[in-house]
């Protein structure tokens, strides 16, 4: 068992971070890697996944890419059981996947659209949890951060479908922290990210310059500090 040092606080802890092809997800497991943690990456594109876990080595990490579709059936009970076949413990999980889907109107919402936004947004979330509990319960301190948006508290004409999923999603992560908080050591946190310089935020705000804005890696920062010291069941916190 690696010891923990200052320079590598997340020594022998094993993270899982979600949509970690690129943008937050991204710059979030290159800073739980430099932290120490043996990081599990997940996204669609599998290139993406091997650009992000070589940059993990180079930095002095390491890594293990888990390319799928989190909307597929089975495709998260499968990768949980891949990894509880090689760790016991799951001790960070950073539930940062999610699809914008369209900005419309509410009476305009395109049913089909909805439903795959929910799908990503809510339904794998759950799904995740599930398949991840019986590993997150077994961590002698689990972190479980889950990144939203302003949506989900203060609605937002022609928001609705996303801020709708993303309400769901705190609710729902939220309900779980205080299930499992008498029962075990791991904490839930929500997490703001705020206007971030991502494809996600180029999509809704395409005539906005993203020199103005933030680096993912201020938020990938955060994160990193939430899992290294810890926070009350819970908390929520947005970066500006």
């Amino acid at each position: 068992m690696t010891k923990p040092s200052p320079d590598r606080p997340l020594a022998d802890k094993i993270a899982l971070v979600t949509g970690a092809s690129r943008g937050i997800g991204a710059a979030t497991a290159r800073a739980l890697g430099a932290a120490g943690a043996h990081v599990i990456l997940t996204a669609r594109t599998a290139a993406g996944l091997e650009a992000v876990e070589e940059a993990i080595y180079a930095e002095g990490g390491s890594a293990t890419i888990a390319p799928l579709d989190l909307t597929e059936n089975e495709s998260i009970s499968k990768l949980a059981a891949a990894i509880g076949s090689r760790w016991d413990a799951l001790d960070v999980m950073v539930l940062n996947a999610a699809t914008l889907g369209s900005l419309s109107a509410v009476p305009a919402i395109d049913g089909k659209d909805f439903a795959k936004v929910l799908t990503l947004n809510v339904s794998a979330q759950a799904a995740l949890l599930t398949a991840f509990d019986p590993m997150l319960r077994k961590s002698a301190a689990a972190r479980i951060i889950g990144l939203t948006s302003r949506v989900a508290r203060t609605p937002r004409a022609y928001w609705g479908m996303y801020g709708a999923s993303k309400a769901a999603f705190e609710n729902l992560l939220l309900s779980y922290g205080e299930e499992v908080r008498h029962l075990s050591p791991a904490r839930v946190a929500i997490l703001d990210p705020g206007a971030t310089r991502t494809a996600m935020r180029a999509r809704a705000f395409p005539g906005e310059d993203p020199e103005t804005l933030k680096g993912p890696e201020v938020v990938a920062d955060r994160i990193a500090a939430l899992a290294i010291s810890g926070f009350e069941p819970g908390h929520f916190e947005r970066i500006d």
